[in-house]
């Protein structure tokens, strides 16, 4: 057997050895920790030590082991409008087909357009973590209907009042401003 950059030990790689006849099924029901954050990690993200529940089965094919099923995880951030706090439950399928070393595969697609096994090891991290953030919201909000903040003052406009308001001159009248300013004050023009 030869050596492999995978880590052996690594919470998504899985030894496929026992999967090698075609037809033959592997299932796999575990918790593991998020070994990287998964995502913008300041704005939306599955926190890095999150808890990935995976219930995935790895089936041999007569080119490789393709690994299906579901995986969850609560994904954090931010509400892209107010600010607020925003966490949700992201429930997404993986289909990945890990070609072995010198099948017919390897002469009919690019190296990077099909998934490798490298020995018996199948790293299922990078299926996981692209299904996770292709299903991820573009632009995160706390609730869809949410009006974001005053973009005078700043304060999200859930804790202003309804009458609130900012008095805006168009610059182009405020040298009348200060006329008007002056006239109620008192002062000769």
């Amino acid at each position: 057997m030869r050596k492999t950059a995978l880590d052996p030990a690594a919470p998504l790689v899985f030894d496929t050895a026992e999967l090698r006849g075609a037809g033959t099924t592997m299932h796999v029901a575990l918790e593991i920790p998020a070994p990287e954050a998964y995502g913008l990690e300041s704005v939306y993200a599955v926190p890095k030590g999150a808890v990935l529940d995976l219930d995935i089965h790895l089936t041999g094919v007569s080119e490789g082991v393709l690994a299906s099923g579901g995986v969850e995880a609560v994904a954090e951030g931010e509400c892209a409008r107010c600010l607020a706090p925003v966490q949700d439950a992201l429930s997404v399928q993986v289909q990945e087909l890990y070609a072995y070393e010198g099948s017919v595969t390897e002469a009919t697609t690019e190296a990077d357009e099909i998934m490798r096994l490298e020995g018996d090891l199948l790293d299922l991290e990078p299926a996981v973590r692209d299904a996770l953030v292709l299903a991820m919201p573009v632009t995160p909000l706390c609730r869809p209907d949410c009006p974001g903040m005053c973009a005078e003052c700043g304060v999200p406009w859930d804790e202003l009042p309804d009458d609130h308001v900012h008095e805006t001159v168009d610059p182009r009248w405020a040298g009348l401003e200060k006329l008007r300013l002056a006239d109620n004050d008192g002062e000769s023009k």
